[in-house]
């Protein structure tokens, strides 16, 4: 693990774990409508936030 204090730690378990929210809002949000421009745009959206969720937790290593 990269020498993180406590707190930045902390920090970064929060915002992996709203990214985590947030992908999983999206993708459910993806699901539901039928307006195939917001489909995309929440799948697009869904694969950013995995993407970020994916980078942050690379700091852990």
């Amino acid at each position: 693990m990269s020498n993180l204090t406590k707190t930045e730690l902390q920090n970064l378990q929060r915002l992996i774990e709203i990214q985590k929210t947030s992908y999983e809002k999206l993708n459910n949000y993806a699901t539901q409508v039928e307006d195939a421009e917001l489909k995309q745009l929440f799948k697009n959206a869904t694969q950013d936030a995995l993407n970020t969720k994916q980078k942050l937790m690379s700091f852990l290593n």
